[in-house]
Parts: structure tokens; sequence; C-alpha cells
């Protein structure tokens, strides 16, 4: 599927099913992409709970790299990309396609950087000591030296997105995580001679996996069958900035949902390994609904920034309106029912009743909450198309001040326990999804006709 034949459907054709089906090829690998992650968790729980908790500790920050990648400079990539061709300027698609790149190896380098450097620090003050604080070392180690890659992988997957291709992208990684499926137990638990690595047999993985899949998409990309073609171009900040100036805001919004999951799981941390575990495993169902929401999301993202680059901002609107209630009505009916089966879930990972406990009491809790909290992620898609996201930011602001400060503060200051600490959560979660309807819907976002798309010299 190329960006020539989706552009039409993309501006005319009905709203429903076109979103759906750009959406369904990202939402089907992202899927499987999380239960590859959930298997990890399951193989890995094989070395007990020192190892387990040691690998939840690592999982926000890994998170935060991912989300960050996909959803915040990959959004800036995709709607940067999408405004291109929805506004007729097919060169400036592929200029921007290189210019993802070069940002793809600056992040990833910082990433990396800043795991070496400041992990240690940093899993020590979630609650990490002794066997569990090694093995989060280990595996975040390993995880993030291969930073780079699963920086490229990200961004070069987001820009074909952007382009209308989502089918591709979700060959590419559905091919990985099946490799990656019988690659990890391989490596963690050894087979005949060859020796098991444990933990770090899980970090080397994910690193071979991202290798080939950036791979992969850098040949597609070089070949004439790709809709946009990978080549090097003069670097121009206007394109830098057109990625850049919706990424950034988009990253803030992904580094603060992740500092809240941080805050909450050192909040956690403060009642024993246990319910380190247990919570890591119950949380592990809300990155569920992330990668459903994202790949809805992408979808968002390329329909809402064609036509906002073509000055069509009512059907601009009317997209986001649809994507965000197919949003609430899937992460809901999910939420719901973990929350009424809570140790199907939990029982699948442990059968440590404490831990079980633990996580029941999250997943009891929160779960009722997933529909706000999909709801706001769909719409905050939207805002990167029309390329105006400092409003939902500022929504996810005040989830992060909710859950992540003011449940910090009661139990570090006032000894509450797991059920108050998860009550606030729940009700950041629902302050989120409303204030993100506002900024989006009950806003003047959509009711002029903008193309926020940096124009090409040639256009000046």
């Amino acid at each position: 599927m190329t960006a020539g034949s989706t552009r039409p459907a993309i501006l005319h054709g009905p709203v429903t099913p076109t979103l759906l089906r750009l959406a369904l090829p990202t939402v089907v690998v992202l899927v499987v992409q999380t239960m590859v992650g959930v298997a990890e968790t399951y193989f890995i729980s094989f070395l007990g709970t020192e190892a387990l908790a040691g690998v939840t500790l690592v999982f926000p920050v890994l998170m935060l790299m991912q989300m960050m990648s996909n959803g915040g400079i990959g959004g800036g990539v995709s709607a940067a990309v999408a405004r291109a061709i929805g506004a007729g300027r097919r060169a400036d698609a592929e200029s921007l396609l290189w210019h993802a790149v070069v940002i793809a190896v600056m992040f990833g380098v910082l990433f990396s950087a800043a795991a070496f450097l400041f992990g240690p620090l940093l899993y020590h003050a979630l609650g990490g000591r002794d066997a569990t604080l090694n093995a989060a070392l280990t595996y975040s180690g390993l995880v993030f030296a291969g930073s780079i890659p699963i920086w490229i992988t990200a961004l070069l997957s987001s820009a074909l997105r952007g382009a209308g291709n989502a089918s591709v992208p979700a060959i590419v990684i559905v091919s990985g995580t099946a490799m990656l499926l019988a690659l990890s137990p391989l490596l963690i638990f050894g087979w005949g001679s060859f020796p098991g690595l444990g933990v770090a047999g899980g970090g080397i993985a994910v690193v071979i996996y991202y290798v080939l899949a950036a791979l992969a998409l850098a040949l597609y990309l070089r070949s004439p069958k790709s809709p946009l073609r990978l080549r090097t171009t003069p670097l121009e900040g206007r394109l830098f900035k057109d990625i850049l100036g919706v990424g950034l805001p988009s990253a803030v919004g992904t580094i603060q949902v992740n500092l809240t999951v941080t805050l909450v799981t050192a909040a956690v941390g403060h009642h024993g390994a246990d319910a380190i575990a247990g919570y890591g495993i119950a949380s592990r169902l809300d990155y569920l609904q992330i990668p459903i929401i994202f790949g809805l999301g992408t979808a968002i993202v390329t329909m809402v920034g064609t036509n906002i680059g073509a000055n069509q901002a009512v059907r601009a609107r009317r997209v986001a309106i649809v994507g965000g209630a197919i949003a609430f009505g899937i992460t809901q009916i999910i939420g719901i029912a973990a929350a009424a089966f809570p140790n199907a879930w939990m029982q699948l990972f442990s059968d440590d009743p404490h831990v079980a406990e633990m996580g029941a009491l999250y997943l009891r809790t929160v779960a009722p909450t997933y529909g706000a909290v999909g709801l706001g992620l769909a719409l905050y898609f939207a805002s990167q198309g029309a390329r105006r996201v400092v409003l939902p930011v500022l929504a996810g602001t005040v989830r992060l001040v909710i859950a992540g400060l003011f449940g910090w503060a009661a139990v570090l200051w006032f000894g509450s326990g797991l059920a108050t600490l998860f009550q606030i959560v729940a009700l950041a979660a629902l302050a989120y999804g409303a204030l993100t309807v506002a900024a989006v819907i009950w806003s003047r976002m959509f009711h002029r006709g903008h193309s926020s798309s940096i124009a090409s010299p040639s256009s000046r």
C-alpha cells in the first residue's frame, strides 16, 4: 500500500473503515510485541522473585524510551510526513526520513549514556537491593546498549506509517517477534551445551531483535517498492523543526507518563519486593492498552495530519472523535475484565499468594479507569497530527502531579497503604481523560483550517 493509493481514502473516504484499515496492521503487531514482553516476564519469573523484581525496575525506563521513540518523537515524524504528503510536498516527505535517522542516532546515544551513568542510582532509589539490584543492572546495561537500533526502528517505522504504509513495519516486527520468542528462552535458560545466561539472556535477545529490525527497514526504504526513499539529504532547520515542534512536546508527555509510573513504582517499593513484583505483573496489563491505542493512534496521526495538511480541519476533528470513541471502548472492556477477574491474570506469572494479592488489589482499583486513559491517549495522537500538543501534554502534567507526587507523598509522608495509593492512581487517570477531552474536542483546535507544516523553499 503506497502513499499515493491511501491519500484519497484518507482525505475523502469513510472515516471509520479507513481509520481501522490503517490501524489494524500496527495494532496487531504491537499486541504481538506486548505478548512477547509478557512472555519474557513469564520466562524470567522462573528465575525467582528477585530477578522478576529487577526487570520490573528497568521496565518503566525501557518503556520511556520505547514510548518516546514511537509515540513522542516518532509521533512528530509521522505527523510531519503526513502533513507534507497532504500538502503535496513529496520531496520534503523524503527529506524528513533522513532527518529522522539523524534524530534517532542522537537520542539513542543520549539514552545509552543516561542508562549507564544514572541507572545504578535510579534502580537503587526505586527499591532495588542486593540480587534485585544486580538483576536490574544486568538487564538494563544490555538493553540500553542497543538504544540506537531501537530508535532507528521506531522512527523509520513512524515515517512509513505517516506515509500511509503500516504493513511493512508490521511484517518486519511480527517476523522479529517470532524470532525473539524463540531466542529469549534459549538465551535465558540455555539449551544442551549452550549455557543459560539468566536475566542477561533476555537483554541480549532484545538487542538482537532490534538490530535486525532496523536493518530490514533500512533495506526496504532503499528499495524501489518503498513509498519513501531513504537517502542522505542536506540537513535543514525547518525540517528538524517540523519534526521536533511536535516531537519534543510529545516527548515531554511520554516522560510524564513514565515518570508517573516510576514514582508509583517507587512508592510501591516501600512495601517490599513482593509488592514490587505484584505491581509489576499487574501493571503489565496497563501497558497492554498502550500498544492497542498506539496502533490506533498512528492511524489517527496519519489521517489528522494529512487532512490538516490539505486544510480539511472539519474532517480532521471527526477523525479525532471517532478514534477516541474506538479507543475508549477497547480499553474500557479490558479494564472491566481485569477488575472482575484479577487473579486470572496474576496466576499466569506467580503462585505466591502475597504477590498475587498485591497485584489483584491494583487491578480491582485502577483497571476500571482504563477507558479514560485510552480516550486521552487517542486524542493526544490527534493533537500530534494537528501540531497542537501543548494542552494534552498539560493534561498529562495533572496526571503526574496527582498519581506521582500526591501518591508518593501519601506513602512516604502519611504512611498510606497500597489501597490508598492505587485509589490516587485511579483518580489521576480519570482527570487525565476528562482534561484531554476538553483540550482536544471542546477547544478550538479544529475550528479553523490550518496547515502547520513548514513550507519548502520552493513554495516560499
